[in-house]
Formats: C-alpha cells, structure tokens, sequence
C-alpha cells in the first residue's frame, strides 16, 4: 500500500498526545513477509528485494505468518552513521544495512491501519523479537532535550506522531511531523552543464501543478562514484528542450543561481525523470536554493511527485 507521509514542520510539536522517533536518512520501505516469501517495496512501491538481501532475510525471522511492516532501509558508514550516499554502494563497499521498522499495518491476515499507532507498536516490538529488523523506538525526554540529543549525535532529524494517530495510507497527513535539522529537499534533475570530464552542475527544479520550476544549480557533494553514476543516467535522457516553465531567468540571481538565456546556451537538458536529494543553506527570494549540495539520487519517489517543501 502507498505508506503514510508526515508533514514537514519547523518546530517539533509538544504535549502528552505526541510521540517521537529519529528521523533515518535512508530508503523508506515497506516489507511483507507471507509464510516464507518476502517482498521490500519502495515508496513509490517498486521491488526492491533483491537490492537488499540482508533486509529481506532479517524480514523473513520475523514472529509472524503474515505481516506488513513499515520502516527505513539505512546503510551505515565505518563510523555508525547512517548515510545515504552509501545506500548506492553498500555493497561495493562492505558497509552494514539495517532495517528500522517504525510501524505494522497488517499481522497475521489482521487490518490495523484503523488502530492506534501506540497499539500498532506494541504488536511491532512482539513481532520484530530476534529477527534482525531493528524497532526504531520512541524517544524518551522533552522536544528540546531530543531535539538537542539528535542534532548532536549528527542525526538528520525527528518525526513527531499522535500516539492515537490511525495509518492513512498515501497521504501527508499532520498527524504525522516532521523536523530536519539540516535542510533538505528532494528535486528533478531537468539538465547539466557539461565539463570535460563529465558534468560540472546539475540544473534542479520542482514541481508546481504541472509546471516544472527551476531551483538552480547544484555543483557540490557529489562522489567520483556518484557523479560518473549519474552522467551516464543523464546521457540516456538528453532531450532538445528545456524542461523548465520559469527557464530562461530574466536576470542572474543575487547569488548567481538564476539562469539567463546567454547562459542556456551551455546547457544541456534531460527528460525530468531522475530525483535527487540535496542539502542548502536557504531558499532565495527569487526561488532558488542557495549552497547546494548533492546528497544522493531518489529512485523510490516519482518526479512528479516533487514539490518545494
């Protein structure tokens, strides 16, 4: 089923009502396990089970016949850190991968989206046991106290739930909220600007109805691994015209990340299908983000999907 989305907020909420989580920077998935079959499905439910083996082992132990569960696919650095850049090349590089589960939506053949997300928790602690699935449990103390805990162990943020909330399946709901603590957004890739060796910017935007916007450029953060990863996506999906309804600027931005028509003509434009998630400083006045920084492609969220957040 298409999962639950929480809303983005800027503070985290407070009262007796709400519970609290890490936020994991990783790959939401949903994984059903049915006798000994197991299926891993991404947010935008494409299969993803044979990109994580480990995960759909640890999934198949767990103590159930039948079960849906909810959660994050996170790759772990040498360190212990979660990092997304590393989910694309876990394998290569013989990094852990760790299954957080968060929620439980069906148990042995039962419905429990229409139950309280506390009720839906205890039966996930039961049912996660010795399987391998970590319980991604609640945080104990006041928001400001997690708050400060999180950003301190380097975490990318917290999500804020009504214990009593029930599972909406495919909706943003507030019920569900969201802190980040370093800003992210997700955006289409919609053009480059080429270099010699393969690409010197990523050209960025988002979705506003139909219209795609552009949001800039964004020139760092990206891996020898990461950048020939995508400059072989982006050749695939070259296109004569430019994908942006807000494409040419009239001028160049303050900080220098509108794009002229002069400037257009060292472009090159790609169908708006690739997503990539990237980490900035501010949204500008005029609409673009600025100090942006490559973080990692989104292959389980849809381009048309894409909104400012």
């Amino acid at each position: 089923m298409a999962p639950m989305m929480a809303t983005r907020a800027a503070a985290l909420p407070s009262g007796a009502e709400w519970s609290y989580e890490v936020k994991w920077d990783g790959y939401r998935a949903q994984a059903a396990k049915n006798g000994d079959a197991v299926l891993l499905a991404s947010r935008n439910l494409k299969d993803i089970t044979r990109q994580f083996p480990s995960v759909a082992a640890a999934v198949s132990r767990l103590d159930a016949a039948t079960a849906l569960v909810d959660g994050e696919i996170v790759a772990l650095d040498a360190s212990g850190r979660p990092s997304f850049q590393a989910l694309h090349h876990w394998s290569v590089e013989g990094l852990s991968l760790v299954y957080y589960a968060f929620d439980l939506l069906h148990l042995n053949g039962r419905d429990l989206t229409r139950r309280p997300l506390d009720e839906r928790r205890a039966a996930l602690r039961d049912v996660v046991d010795d399987s391998g699935v970590l319980l991604s449990d609640a945080l104990p103390g006041t928001p400001s106290q997690i708050a400060d805990a999180v950003q301190e162990l380097g975490l990318e943020g917290v999500v804020a739930k009504k214990r009593r909330s029930t599972y909406a399946p495919g909706r943003r709901s507030d019920a569900w909220v969201k802190v980040r603590f370093a800003q992210h957004q997700e955006l289409v890739i919609g053009g480059y600007k080429p270099s010699a060796a393969a690409f010197d910017s990523l050209i960025v935007g988002y979705y506003d109805g139909a219209k795609l916007l552009c949001a800039g450029k964004v020139r760092n953060g990206f891996t020898p691994a990461a950048r020939a990863q995508i400059f072989v996506a982006l050749h695939d999906l070259e296109t004569p015209r430019c994908p942006f309804a807000n494409l040419p600027s009239s001028r160049s931005s303050h900080w220098g990340e509108g794009i002229t028509a002069e400037e257009m003509s060292a472009l090159r434009w790609v169908k708006p299908k690739l997503v990539a998630e990237v980490s900035f400083a501010e949204w500008t006045r005029d609409g673009s983000l600025r100090h942006a920084a490559f973080i990692g492609l989104r292959d389980d969220k849809p381009a048309r999907d894409v909104r400012r957040e």
